[in-house]
């Protein structure tokens, strides 16, 4: 899941100091998991920039409400008329989220309540873990399911390192090092013999390298006809 935190206080009431009707978006999939960007948190924030203004005198107007997802079109345009009537958008969602009604609605204001920080996965309650960098290449195939990429400080690809010490890494000792629980896990499955092989450099060009990624599944395209019938049932 994408795993985002709330931006301080005081930087959201920069970005929208300047403006009157804020309407503050949250979306109930990956940061309401993460306890950043859901109803409770929307509302959380909106009382706190009302008891903010009350302090400092300043006078705004705010709405808020929580969107299945905010990342597809579908869910944005059931707002449409509050995000039209609306001075500045305050996403509390993924970046992607944010992006989407900023390319929606280029006209609009639209500013990121959240800092998109990584994906991760819940170790424990309020505890997040990132093990993707969404690279583009998987190989945990010959890892034994443990991403060096994501996971190894130095992204290495035939570790482990020198500085890994009693399967700690060097960079902070409180960390795992990548390469131990990849050798452990290897031998626990009886293949450590993949770590004979020598990897060679990494290819970045299925990565974020290249610019902007596009992926295309032709077979879940919809055709002409098929779009127009979906316009006109919307």
């Amino acid at each position: 899941m994408i795993v985002a935190e709330r931006k301080p206080l005081g930087e959201i009431v920069e970005m929208i100091a300047q403006l009157h009707k804020v309407t503050v978006i949250g979306c109930r999939s990956c940061v309401a998991i993460c306890l950043a960007g859901g109803e409770k948190e929307v509302k959380m924030l909106i009382s706190a920039l009302k008891l903010k203004n009350r302090k400092e005198g300043r006078k705004q107007e705010f709405d808020g409400f929580v969107l299945e997802r905010q990342c597809e079109k579908e869910w944005v345009k059931e707002v449409d008329d509050k995000i039209l009537a609306s001075d500045v958008i305050l996403s509390m969602s993924c970046s992607l989220g944010a992006q989407t009604i900023a390319d929606m609605y280029p006209e609009k204001v639209v500013v990121p309540g959240l800092n998109t920080a990584m994906f991760g996965v819940p170790e424990e309650q309020g505890m997040w873990s990132e093990k993707c960098l969404g690279c583009g290449d998987c190989i945990i195939h010959t890892t034994g399911g443990i991403c060096p990429i994501a996971r190894c400080a130095k992204s290495m690809l035939n570790g482990p390192c020198g500085g890994s010490s009693d399967g700690h890494c060097e960079v902070n000792l409180d960390i795992e090092c990548a390469w131990y629980a990849i050798h452990e896990r290897l031998k626990l499955q009886g293949r450590l013999d993949l770590l004979e092989a020598v990897r060679p450099p990494k290819d970045w060009t299925p990565s974020h390298s290249g610019g902007r990624r596009i992926i295309v599944r032709e077979d879940a395209k919809l055709t002409q006809h098929q779009k127009r019938g979906k316009e006109a049932v919307i």
